[in-house]
């Protein structure tokens, strides 16, 4: 894999079987950098690749996306998992090296073009609130509303005290 300018020329097609050794590793990607944002998940374990067989298969998941580099290499992957009426953007992961070139912001806006298709009414994502970098790519998609918050008490399981936070009602919450 080379490495990319700051806006990648990718293109962002439907996934193939012939893409799923590059989904396994994108899928371990992705276990490892929840790993990172919080120490101690269960994402990581031993094959940290065998996810993408179960996700896969989901009778919800109405389609997959890759980002494909100029060499051909599958830099990204995108889905599209249905929710009654509306759609969720689920996962949204980009490999390491092709970070911070557009290319989430480009599969999460196919994922959103697909879900108008099929004429639903509502897209959400629910990007890790420690993934700054994350966010930033999904607002620059388009995802600009919030919806709902998912509160968490940490019961000593070791993780890092974290002090930033955000304000949200005059609340002070930790991310």
């Amino acid at each position: 894999m080379t490495a990319l300018g700051e806006r990648a020329q990718v293109t962002v097609r439907a996934y193939r079987p012939t893409d799923h050794q590059a989904a396994r590793r994108l899928w371990a990607e992705l276990a490892e950098e929840q790993e990172r944002q919080y120490p101690g998940s269960p994402a990581v374990g031993g094959d940290a690749g065998a996810g993408i067989e179960e996700y896969l298969a989901r009778i919800d998941l109405s389609g997959v996306w890759v980002a494909e580099g100029p060499g051909g290499d599958v830099l990204g992957l995108a889905g599209l998992v249905l929710h009654e009426r509306g759609g969720e953007v689920w996962p949204v992961v980009v490999t390491a090296p092709a970070r911070g070139a557009g290319i989430g912001a480009a599969l999460a806006r196919q994922v959103a073009e697909a879900a108008r298709g099929r004429g639903m009414t509502s897209l959400t994502v629910s990007p890790a609130a420690r993934n700054v970098a994350a966010l930033r790519c999904l607002h620059a998609a388009g995802f600009d509303a919030l919806a709902a918050l998912e509160l968490v008490m940490d019961l000593g399981s070791g993780r890092p005290d974290r002090r930033d936070g955000v304000r949200v009602h005059d609340l002070m919450l930790r991310i």
